[in-house]
């Protein structure tokens, strides 16, 4: 009986270490569980966040999924004190085993299986803990758990054979989830204390090793206290192996709990127009009509896409190429790094310059309007009006679109006027306050908005960018998306034209009110100042002066039929622009990005560039996978370049931009354009120098939203210092390497014209802007 009892033993044992052993022979060869190809394990993180390049070298933003933003880091660049808090925490006996650690494991069934002691440790290792990770799924009930743990024993011995012990290390800081989007040891780094991972010191190296325990327990910025006993305790774990004394321990764990927190959001920090911008661009799919329409966007849009599918390899960039494995590139796991054109200094003197300007002059300026307009920040239109329309924007349009009934659609509408506690923005922090969705809406309306677009002419790159002034508010890029009336900065197209058809700066026209026969219907063009009326005046002069008489005269002199054509050939390609003798005066909608393109063709005899927002792709094993080139047209030839040029200098040395001198002291070789629509609604102004073009508009979210006042309205006062400002600084930089004393490309000695044209005006003096009057019917001849 007694050997029946031993031989029944001996048998048990023998057959749970073979069925041990078959089972984890089956897992290895991916019979049981999930068993990663050995590709994947020479390649574990495949999935990480792209990182985006300034053209000076700077990190200026990271793209993701709300879990995967992780930013690789090398073991070289990890603070020792962070690896050795891990070690001394997690996995003591880390260098002295191969995956599993048999006397953790032994000790974990013993005293937390068998004798209950939940604070006896665990027995996963930092390998195991790297398989669970990178492997397993989250477990539904313990069971699934306990089936899962041997699956991981086997990767865990598998990574060990394929990796070193300061790559497992890096791996696993590299992929554990520090919350609040902090995915990796390098954003975590930088969202929690604003520091590279070499940068950490000892306490804040254990705190966020202490969150490897439980992230969400022990949070640092929800539990403070819990998370400062965590990182003490990693402290005394350091202590324990020898990794630190105990001076330093007493030193260390008297000090209060010090964060630099901020979350890792692609809506903030430099640059947040352009990135999301650039992000949308290369993950644009090939545009389809019906889905257009389906999203409610326009024709123009649809359009102008399809063009850019077309004709720029950066548009749709991830749904044109494939990676080796046939796959297209994913923006958000591939772990690209996109090095873009962007100078981080000159988008941050951008910015700055439209925030001083916008935030700090204009919108307190326009915000004593509440005094005079009873329908603030409407201007002409009643409360009844806005009201419709905002409903009807908000509310109706969409409930329709999804089938609601009319009584529905009417419920909706009343709790869209009911008021209730809400946060709402301002410049200088959100706010809580008590208003319905309805004034809500009126509210955010009446912050004036701005686009900012600065590119070199020689080769297109975009140095700055901005669509706006908080992207997490407003997030409508008013710098490539908004399409506004770009009023009389149009008219040097328009001049160029008559360049091309053999006139030049010199030649005269009548400066008289004319009228003129469009579409069977007289048109008479108005005009904000009656100087010199009467006379014959030089072209120069008229665009000096931005007169809408001589635009009218050279309109009906050309073919507007062939300015839509060049207005094409500047890359302005509106669809729905169509030939009219009001095409002069500039009632056609255009972005800021494309105004600023068509300009470059000025500076560089002729040739219009395309903005560059890219000059290459690299992939995460540092290979170039993509190149790109600046992509160009000739537009006028080089002679008609240099007159707009020298008539371009005459609007700032003498004409409606002359305060670029006399107030903001620039002297640098430049020209401009200023530009103001009816009702001082859009407010442009366009500036060229040697090396630089930029544009830049201000504006309300809608036409009737503007100043009353042409001296607050006009372009020279809403947009021009932008200009100013951010060229003041641009400057100022020596180490940009722009300078004042720059002349522009033009051979020595070219003379546009031999006549002395008599200009009235002198430096220092300036006419006010001249506001392009169209009426409502000769604007829809254009949209015709």
């Amino acid at each position: 009986m007694k050997k029946i009892f031993v031989y029944s033993l001996w048998s048990i044992l023998v057959i749970s270490i073979l069925t041990v052993a078959i089972s984890f022979w089956a897992i290895a060869n991916g019979m049981i569980g999930y068993m990663p190809p050995i590709e994947d394990l020479h390649n574990p993180i495949s999935r990480f966040a792209t990182q985006v390049y300034s053209s000076d070298g700077k990190l200026i933003g990271t793209w993701s999924r709300s879990k995967e933003n992780r930013v690789m880091v090398d073991y070289s660049k990890l603070s020792p004190t962070l690896v050795q808090a891990l070690v001394a925490t997690e996995d003591a006996r880390f260098y002295d085993h191969s995956g599993i650690d048999f006397y953790a494991l032994m000790r974990a069934i013993v005293k937390r299986g068998i004798l209950g002691q939940k604070s006896a440790g665990g027995g996963s290792t930092i390998t195991q803990q790297l398989a669970k990770q990178l492997y397993s799924d989250v477990a539904s009930s313990t069971m699934e758990r306990l089936l899962q743990k041997p699956i991981e024993w086997v990767i865990a011995v598998q990574l060990e054979r394929t990796y070193t012990k300061d790559e497992i290390i890096t791996l696993y800081l590299n992929y554990f989830d520090f919350l609040h989007n902090a995915v990796g040891i390098k954003t975590a780094a930088n969202t929690y204390f604003s520091k590279e991972p070499s940068e950490l010191t000892i306490n804040e190296c254990a705190t966020l090793v202490g969150l490897c325990k439980n992230p969400s327990y022990f949070n640092p910025v929800r539990f403070p206290e819990r998370s400062k006993s965590r990182r003490n305790v990693v402290l005394g774990q350091m202590y324990k192996e020898g990794y630190i004394t105990k001076e330093v321990f007493d030193s260390c764990a008297n000090e209060p709990l010090e964060l630099h927190f901020r979350v890792n959001d692609h809506k903030e920090g430099l640059a947040t127009y352009f990135r999301e911008f650039l992000r949308s661009y290369m993950t644009a799919k090939k545009p389809d009509h019906k889905a257009y329409t389906r999203r409610g966007r326009s024709y123009v849009e649809f359009f102008i896409d399809s063009l850019a599918w077309e004709e720029d390899p950066l548009y749709g960039w991830c749904n044109k190429n494939k990676k080796r494995d046939g796959e297209y590139y994913n923006l958000y796991t591939d772990g690209l790094k996109v090095y873009t054109t962007i100078d981080s200094r000159m988008q941050r003197y951008a910015e700055q310059a439209c925030y001083d300007h916008v935030v700090k002059y204009l919108q307190p300026a326009f915000n004593q309007g509440k005094q005079s307009k009873p329908n603030f920040p409407y201007s002409e239109l009643t409360k009844e009006k806005v009201d419709d329309m905002i409903l009807s924007s908000h509310v109706t349009y969409q409930m329709k679109r999804d089938g609601a009934s009319e009584e529905e659609i009417e419920e909706a509408k009343r709790r869209f006027c009911t008021k209730k506690e809400m946060t709402v923005f301002t410049y200088h922090g959100d706010i809580d306050t008590i208003m319905s969705s309805l004034d809500s809406v009126r509210y955010m309306k009446s912050f004036l908005r701005t686009g900012f677009f600065s590119m070199c002419p020689q080769n297109g790159q975009v140095k700055a960018y901005v669509g706006g002034l908080d992207l997490l508010h407003f997030n409508y890029d008013m710098a490539t998306h908004g399409r506004r009336q770009v009023g009389s900065t149009i008219k040097p197209f328009l001049y160029s034209l008559a360049m091309e058809d053999g006139m030049t700066p010199c030649d005269e026209a009548p400066n008289v009110q004319q009228t003129y026969i469009v579409a069977g219907k007289p048109w008479t063009p108005r005009n904000g100042s009656r100087k010199r009326y009467g006379e014959m005046v030089t072209l120069k002069w008229g665009l000096q002066q931005s007169n809408n008489w001589i635009s009218a005269y050279l309109m009906s002199r050309l073919n507007p039929q062939a300015f839509v054509t060049l207005l094409n050939a500047y890359g302005i390609r509106n669809p729905e622009i169509h030939p009219s003798m009001a095409l002069c005066l500039g009632p056609c909608d255009i972005t800021v990005s494309e105004m600023v393109s068509a300009y470059t063709a000025f500076v560089n005899h002729g040739i219009r560039m395309a903005p560059l927002y890219v000059t290459r792709i690299v992939d995460n094993e540092g290979n170039e996978v993509a190149k790109f080139e600046p992509r160009m047209n000739e537009v006028i030839s080089e002679n008609s370049a240099h007159k707009m040029l020298y008539m371009l200098r005459a609007v700032v040395d003498g004409g409606t931009a002359g305060r670029l001198r006399f107030r903001y002291n620039l002297k640098a070789q430049m020209g401009g354009k200023t530009g103001t629509t009816n009702n001082n609604s859009d407010a442009w102004f366009m500036g060229v120098t040697p090396r630089l073009v930029t544009g830049c508009w201000v504006g309300g979210d809608d036409r009737d939203i503007h100043f009353n006042s042409m001296t607050m309205g006009q372009g020279a006062t809403m947009s021009l210092p932008i200009f100013a400002y951010y060229m003041q600084k641009v400057y100022a930089d020596e180490q940009l390497g722009y300078s004042q004393d720059e002349k522009f490309d033009i051979p020595e000695g070219f003379d546009p014209c031999a006549i002395n044209d008599n200009m009235e005006l002198i430096d220092g003096e300036e006419e006010d802007e001249i506001i392009d009057e169209i009426p409502d019917e000769q604007q829809e001849k254009i949209y015709q």
